[in-house]
């Protein structure tokens, strides 16, 4: 969860020159990404490959109902990401026949990643449970009086099974490989694509 403007990378970004390949980085142009355009990044890391469409889906998913994606903001927001050197895209032949615009993050846009959330990843956990916090003060004590203890019981229930769901879906992604049918490529992270020749994957393969 990224609040401010702005995602400051440029910091990152000399870090990145300085221990690994220059070249990697020569096209990301942007030190600055808004939080809207980092979480893109992060969905499409952690899916391995979305076509727009999906990436909408997957949005909207993601924010429960609190924002809703619209294709005339995401589809600009792919293309300057893909301009800029954060992500780049193929061309997909789906089962029904039209081709799929698939976007995967480039060399560069995963290394950002990694690093930034590798760095903040403490004081983001932090700032959630201080939300977490403030969020359930705030709808036990909008509820009456008499009944602020059983809303207490029932938000404490939520909140174990909230992370509980979590401490269960953190194994499913380390655990999880699959060969690619196409290329024959190990993946180690579920996905729609194959991040490697871009073929449509399904776990039954």
């Amino acid at each position: 969860m990224w609040l401010g403007k702005f995602v400051d990378l440029e910091e990152d970004l000399r870090e990145l020159r300085i221990e690994k390949d220059y070249g990697t980085f020569k096209r990301i142009k942007l030190t600055k990404l808004t939080p809207l355009e980092f979480t893109i990044i992060e969905t499409i890391f952690n899916v391995g490959g979305l076509s727009g469409y999906d990436l909408i889906q997957h949005l909207n998913d993601h924010f429960a109902g609190t924002w809703v994606a619209q294709s005339g903001t995401i589809y600009p927001i792919l293309s300057k990401l893909e301009k800029d050197g954060f992500l780049q895209s193929n061309m997909i032949k789906t089962p029904i026949g039209p081709l799929r615009k698939v976007y995967f993050l480039t060399d560069a846009g995963e290394a950002i990643l990694k690093l930034k959330v590798s760095k903040n990843f403490n004081d983001q956990l932090k700032f959630v449970e201080n939300y977490l916090v403030e969020l359930s003060s705030i709808y036990i004590r909008s509820n009456p009086l008499s009944e602020r203890k059983i809303q207490l019981q029932l938000v404490e229930e939520a909140l174990k099974t909230s992370f509980q769901n979590i401490a269960e879906m953190i194994p499913s992604f380390l655990d999880y490989k699959i060969t690619c049918e196409n290329c024959h490529s190990e993946i180690v992270r579920k996905a729609l694509y194959c991040p490697y020749c871009g073929h449509e994957l399904n776990d039954n393969q």
